[in-house]
């Protein structure tokens, strides 16, 4: 027997969060432009650094609206999930991308701490001040879109990053508009290398977690499996399986034995409803069978994962 509920809860609409995402390009693609420009006049590293992060948060943008195409298709043919996991591999490339970017501004910036460049201060505190206003407008705009979602939520990463990077470019160009420390370019670019290392690694783990299907966050599986378990009439749960489909659509599967003589239907939906409830998880596909009990009683020659059974 088996049960099945696909109320699922998507949020936002996706055609509200393109709307979104397509104003926050909009304004990153043409800030950026400009600020490549005042990076190599003023021979500031960290403007340039600012302006690549800036380029890697117009491809998380780019990557979240196509990956968001590509999640809407129905499933079709061996995809029968459909490509919803394609936000998980825009999230993923988002994170990855960061870290690289993040070493080969670290190296640059190591190196000009060494030999310091002949930096213009004024054009660096101008700009920077200018990339805070232009990052807070595509935060704001990025913040009105679905951020369950691992992929719109890496693209905002990608935003909310690169303002506290305009923050700290902003500070190193009034540093060097008033005392003339030049050194203080590549140290707020190591700044921004911080923030990116860690914004980069987040994203990274959380959809790596997806990918090797490992339990939502929040949901322990021994706690979840001996919650089924204590159902009236639920004697055993094996073959545990809770995981994500993508972010914030979670899954569960099980195999649950129910006392001989007691309804498998009536389990089942207890089953359900604790699930939908307690756990907010409405996508459930549940084997249930009567236990005969005795030794002979083996359901699953090869049951995956621990055996929970009624105290």
């Amino acid at each position: 027997m088996s049960g099945h509920d696909h109320d699922h809860g998507h949020g936002v609409g996706q055609d509200a969060d393109r709307r979104w995402l397509g104003l926050a390009l909009g304004l990153i693609a043409a800030f950026m432009a400009g600020e490549v420009v005042v990076g190599l006049l003023a021979h500031s590293l960290a403007l340039l650094s600012d302006a690549a992060h800036m380029l890697t948060d117009a491809g998380a943008i780019a990557l979240a609206l196509v990956a968001m195409r590509l999640a809407a298709r129905p499933p079709k043919g061996g995809y029968t999930f459909g490509l919803k996991r394609a936000e998980i591999l825009s999230a993923q490339a988002n994170g990855l991308t960061m870290l690289i970017l993040a070493a080969v501004l670290a190296i640059e910036a190591v190196r000009r701490l060494a030999d310091p460049a002949d930096v213009v201060g004024l054009p660096v505190l101008v700009t920077a001040v200018a990339g805070v206003a232009v990052n807070l407008v595509a935060a704001w705009a990025l913040s009105r879109a679905n951020r369950t979602s691992l992929n719109v939520q890496g693209a905002f990463q990608h935003i909310v990053n690169d303002l506290f990077a305009f923050v700290a470019t902003a500070l190193a160009g009034l540093v060097m508009v008033t005392t003339g420390f030049t050194r203080a370019d590549p140290i707020a670019t190591l700044l921004v290398v911080a923030l990116m290392v860690r914004a980069g690694i987040g994203l990274v783990r959380a959809s790596g977690r997806i990918f090797l299907e490992a339990a939502p966050s929040g949901i322990d599986p021994p706690v979840l499996g001996a919650r089924l378990a204590a159902v009236p009439h639920v004697v055993e749960v094996h073959d545990l399986h809770v995981w994500q489909i993508t972010s914030g659509e979670p899954a569960l599967s099980a195999h649950v034995l129910v006392a001989p003589g007691r309804d498998c239907h009536a389990a089942r939906a207890a089953i359900e409803e604790l699930l939908r409830h307690e756990y907010r998880l409405t996508h459930s596909t549940l084997q249930v069978d009567h236990a005969h009990g005795g030794p002979a009683d083996v359901h699953c020659e090869d049951a995956h994962g621990v055996a929970y059974r009624s105290a």
